[in-house]
């Protein structure tokens, strides 16, 4: 499990076989847990799914996923609200590519609080990525996310 700093939130990976069904079995144990479902970004190769999530309680998502025998990880990520006008986004991503920070994906979340986009961030460096962020005024979304 990655190091967690007070900026940074949980995401819960899962790691499905690829085949119809696997995501539905899936959703039906978090629905039936009441574990609702803030972000989510999927990829997949031709065997494996990969299947990135920010829940409103990572705890108990990974407690009923492992007793499910679902293979899972736990990672630190950051979720920051993007500026709305032009070049939003760039207010993220440029500072962390000066800063040396790679960014592995990103994904948004269902939910919003205001008007503004939430991105939730995998990178290389969290510690790094919040100090760049917060010298450039980005608004960071912490444990808040889990009741959104």
């Amino acid at each position: 499990m990655g190091t967690f700093n007070t900026m940074s939130i949980k995401q819960v990976s899962v790691h499905l076989d690829n085949v119809p069904g696997a995501l539905t079995k899936l959703v039906d144990i978090l629905d039936k847990e009441d574990i609702k479902v803030k972000a989510m970004s999927a990829a997949s190769t031709e065997e494996h799914s990969t299947l990135r999530l920010v829940v409103n309680d990572p705890q108990k998502a990974v407690t009923i996923l492992e007793s499910f025998n679902f293979r899972i990880e736990v990672t630190p990520v950051i979720a920051v609200e993007v500026p709305c006008h032009p070049g939003g986004m760039n207010a993220i991503v440029k500072p962390l590519s000066e800063g040396d920070v790679n960014i592995h994906y990103i994904y948004t979340t269902i939910e919003r609080i205001g008007k503004e986009t939430i991105l939730i961030i995998g990178c290389d460096r969290i510690e790094r990525a919040v100090e760049i962020l917060s010298q450039h005024w980005v608004n960071f979304i912490g444990d808040e996310i889990y009741s959104l």
